[in-house]
């Protein structure tokens, strides 16, 4: 069986790689003839970096990032004029709940460390080239590839597509899906440039009548001596000279404007009314826009390769039924919106006054750690328990353990729970017996106080943890055939 991911961001680069790292490579194609020259998205969570440590790559990503400390975000007239607010940094301490650290590193950084790691575990990555068509049947997609560097085309049969290319998507467009949301919030156009600014590791959104459209975001990238800087769009021709040197506040600066396209961009909001269609699965941009404020786009784009990943191998080794693919809308769909909701208001807090008196704004998730360790992934590839109230969020400091929610962070003698995590499906019990079982899952067994509690079960108990850290099942007492049940209930889920 073979899998075409369409799309070389954040998203598609993360399902290739963790993929490959399944046992089930897939071919990748990208119309672009390389990895993104622009930052973009900035900053890795936690619990992205403890995903990115299954894939051997957190390390990487840690040294790709600026020092800790040293970036600054603000919102000004210009980069060395009036300081109208300065936007804390420092990041939340999530200690207590993963073991994984923050790091800062930007798409651009990122993206080359996720194709490298994606090749090295066998990933076909194939740059400028791009889907002409695909044409759904029963037993496949059949899909036409064009080498843009070449003019050749290849037909290739896949059994099926992950959408991963961008907010534009014509995937999406062809399948004739919506993005239902708030629509475009804004459009911008953007240019690249190189010049010399000390002390520069900055993040600074623009308040300037001098600016189109009034404002703007100036951002360094992680080559030195250059920048970003994006201004709202116009019809007119762009003096981007000018514009930096408002931007930036040093009248006289002669910067060097990259002779690179230009880019267009829309601020938006919204979610794709499904994830699937047929044999196509949406991640990414593909599945939802929403404005940069709060950094978790990136975040989410890499964790949708994650959560797919793992699916689609099982599914094209013959090791599940192709019902456990029915999981990906009714799992990541839900959390999506809400996710979107949550950054939308993030940025009409965010010099958007216009939008903060919407009655229809979303009520802030609380405590923010629910947003990335509290929420439960129901209605998918779980065996939830009888009687279960449906709860979408729990307070991770107060963990339940419950089927559907992440697999609570427990410290252990030689590291923690999370380290056992993410290659495959583990079960955690406090059992010995549960070490005889003949299915293919790894059995860990544990006596430590704090884990029962925090899964909620008992040392005769046991819980089935699923490769992308969300608990499946579990029994407070020894169940071998219920655990073989809810095992095969999970790998060929039907929706």
């Amino acid at each position: 069986m073979t899998v075409l991911v369409v799309g070389g961001g954040l998203s598609g680069l993360s399902t290739a790689m963790y993929m490959a790292l399944h046992g089930a490579p897939p071919l990748l194609v990208e119309r672009h003839p390389t990895t993104s020259v622009h930052p973009k998205a900035r900053g890795q969570f936690p619990h992205v970096m403890e995903a990115l440590r299954v894939a051997g790559v957190d390390e990487r990503v840690t040294a790709a990032s600026p020092p800790a400390g040293k970036f600054r975000i603000t919102l000004a007239q210009s980069l060395r004029g009036l300081v109208l607010h300065e936007i804390l940094t420092e990041s939340p301490d999530f200690s207590a709940l993963s073991q994984a650290g923050w790091a800062d590193a930007s798409q651009e950084r990122m993206e080359p460390i996720l194709a490298d790691r994606a090749r090295e575990l066998g990933a076909d990555l194939r740059f400028n080239t791009e889907l002409v068509s695909f044409e759904q049947h029963d037993n496949g997609i059949t899909t036409k590839l064009r080498d843009l560097a070449t003019g050749e085309e290849q037909t290739l049969e896949v059994d099926y597509i992950v959408a991963a290319d961008g907010h534009r998507s014509p995937i999406r467009s062809q399948l004739g899906i919506e993005l239902i949301g708030r629509g475009v919030l804004g459009e911008g156009t953007g240019a690249l440039f190189e010049t010399d600014i000390p002390d520069s590791d900055f993040l600074c959104y623009l308040r300037n009548p001098e600016l189109p459209g009034g404002g703007g975001v100036l951002v360094s990238t992680d080559v030195p001596d250059r920048f970003a800087v994006g201004v709202a769009k116009t019809d007119e021709a762009v003096d981007w000279v000018r514009i930096i040197r408002t931007a930036t506040g040093i009248p006289d600066l002669e910067p060097t404007v990259l002779d690179l396209p230009h880019g267009r961009s829309q601020t938006s909001h919204g979610v794709a009314e499904r994830f699937r269609e047929g044999r196509v699965f949406l991640v990414g941009d593909a599945a939802r826009m929403m404005p940069p404020t709060g950094a978790f786009g990136g975040n989410t784009a890499i964790m949708d390769g994650f959560s797919i990943a793992w699916k689609l191998a099982m599914v094209t080794k013959g090791e599940a039924g192709p019902g456990l693919l029915a999981s990906h809308d009714p799992e990541r769909r839900p959390y999506s919106k809400i996710l979107a909701d949550q950054q939308f208001l993030l940025f009409t807090q965010r010099g958007r006054a216009d939008l903060a008196d919407d009655p229809t704004l979303p009520e802030p998730v609380e405590p923010v750690s629910a947003l990335f360790f509290g929420y439960r992934q129901l209605g998918g590839a779980i065996v939830a328990e009888p009687g279960d109230p449906g709860e979408l969020w729990e307070d991770p400091a107060q963990p339940t353990g419950r089927p559907g929610v992440r697999a609570p962070y427990v410290k252990l003698p030689n590291g923690s729970t999370t380290d056992l995590l993410g290659r495959g499906f583990v079960l955690l019990t406090g059992n010995p017996k549960y070490q005889d079982t003949t299915l293919p899952i790894e059995a860990h067994v544990l006596d430590e106080p704090e884990f029962f509690q925090a899964y909620g079960i008992s040392p005769e108990g046991a819980t089935l943890v699923r490769p992308d850290f969300v608990i499946a099942w579990r029994s407070t007492d020894f169940a071998p055939e219920e655990l073989e049940k809810a095992w095969r209930t999970v790998l060929d889920w039907q929706a």
